[in-house]
């Protein structure tokens, strides 16, 4: 396994890292709600539902090319 030349710039500016960053916080979220369901009236399967969203859709980030980060200097 290689990285990119340009490591740092694909962890600072892909959509597809922010995304599973968020996808990370919102399972996290789910894991605490037990704890918060009495301050917080929210449904169980909310953040697994949004966090597999937000999963599908660091996918489609991954794969579409971006103007800031191309992945590899040419």
């Amino acid at each position: 396994m290689k990285l990119v030349a340009n490591w740092r710039e694909v962890l600072r500016y892909a959509w597809s890292i922010r995304l599973l960053i968020l996808a990370g916080a919102l399972s996290g979220a789910e894991v605490a709600l037990p704890l918060l369901q009495e301050i917080l009236p929210i449904h169980r399967g909310v953040f697994a539902g949004l966090s597999a969203l937000t999963v599908c859709g660091a996918f489609v980030a991954r794969i579409v090319a971006q103007t800031s980060v191309s992945g590899e200097k040419q």
